[in-house]
């Protein structure tokens, strides 16, 4: 017996989910002549969810596989000293994943990206065992290697469309990993021992860790403090300090790095606060924020601001990696739970001696996640 549950959602998010979860059911039953017919399990009775992507559950809770994903289109203009670099309209992310839960203790995830000329490569690929509870989970395979809160934060979640040239420069992010991580009452913790290759082709061994605390956690008010710290190569080491708070529908974080990677010292700041004008919550869950989900058909606003100073990737202003002064202010239209619309633009400039550079950015983005 196959139960079938439906939600209402307003009618853009139905049309877009809708869409992924016919493809994805098509796909499915390619092989297949006919689609009518009745379907039987020689297991426990299934249950069918449509709702954030595609999935099928067994009723007793053993087995579970989901299909999911994201696109997001981007039109991207981006200046150096008055010249334009970049003028495109381009996929920046299309990825796919299929998760899922094999008895009470292990999981999976097989996630692939095909915008941005990735190719298809996998950039999730791991097992976990749960068997201790929310306390202790052990992943092993590739995955992000935990190393502060804005990287940690998935690129549909986070509130500027890029993440901030700071934490370009020192996040570790996807590498074949052990990660040991869990949840403690208010706080969180992640350890990762990772190989750690280069340009070249070299391997080498890196471990890293954070910790998230909540030392205020109230109807009205949360506040995040963390640290990180990563050692790679043998030579090089580095850190980062957390601070953040949601005040209803206020919200601000900020994250400083320091990292010394053969005797050079490197070190960098940024400084975010949005606003949503709509009065909706920034949702917060594992140690990181979530996506703002709108609380009305008209949908949820929400405007930011952000400055970043020191060493960082300002390529996305076309500055390169340098020590540089950089805002950014955009506003976001959260049009259903799956669907969202920004706009960005962003100026700065380097800090090196005897340069003058100074860079610009105007983006535009269409988000779906199903």
């Amino acid at each position: 017996m196959i139960n079938k549950k439906y939600t209402t959602t307003n009618i853009v998010s139905k049309k877009t989910s809708n869409l992924f979860i016919a493809t994805s059911v098509a796909l499915a039953f390619a092989s297949s002549s006919a689609f009518a017919g009745t379907v039987t399990t020689d297991g426990a009775d299934l249950k069918i969810k449509t709702k954030g992507g595609f999935e099928v559950k067994t009723t007793d809770g053993e087995f579970s596989f989901r299909v999911g994903g994201r696109v997001q289109w981007d039109y991207n203009k981006a200046e150096l000293n008055g010249i334009t670099d970049e003028d495109t309209l381009s996929i920046r992310r299309a990825r796919i994943f299929t998760q899922g839960t094999i008895g009470d203790d292990w999981s999976y995830k097989a996630q692939f990206n095909l915008g941005n000329n990735n190719g298809g490569k996998p950039e999730d690929l791991y097992i976990s065992y749960g068997g201790w509870g929310k306390q202790a989970k052990l992943t092993v395979g590739k995955q992000m290697v935990v190393f502060g809160l804005e990287e940690f934060t998935s690129s549909k979640d986070i509130t500027a469309l890029e993440r901030s040239g700071i934490t370009e420069q020192y996040s570790i992010g996807r590498q074949n990993s052990v990660r040991l991580h869990g949840e403690i009452g208010n706080a969180f913790y992640s350890l990762s021992a990772f190989e750690d290759g280069d340009a070249s082709g070299n391997d080498d061994f890196g471990v890293a860790g954070r910790v998230a605390y909540l030392p205020v956690k109230t109807d009205d008010l949360l506040v995040h403090v963390g640290a990180a710290f990563a050692q790679r190569g043998g030579d090089s080491e580095s850190m980062g300090l957390e601070l953040a708070a949601s005040m209803g529908s206020f919200h601000v974080q900020s994250e400083y790095f320091d990292a010394e990677n053969s005797g050079e010292n490197k070190d960098g700041y940024y400084v975010q606060a949005g606003w949503i004008l709509t009065g909706e919550e920034r949702p917060y869950k594992g140690g990181k924020f979530k996506r703002v989900k709108p609380s009305a058909n008209t949908g949820a606003w929400e405007v930011f601001v952000r400055m970043e100073e020191g060493d960082g990737n300002h390529s996305d202003i076309e500055l390169g990696r340098v020590d540089a002064s950089a805002y950014s202010v955009g506003v976001n239209w959260y049009v259903a739970d799956n669907v969202r619309v920004g706009m960005n633009y962003s100026d700065g400039e380097s800090n090196a001696l005897n340069s003058d550079d100074d860079g610009q950015e105007f983006r535009v983005r269409l988000q779906l996640t199903y």
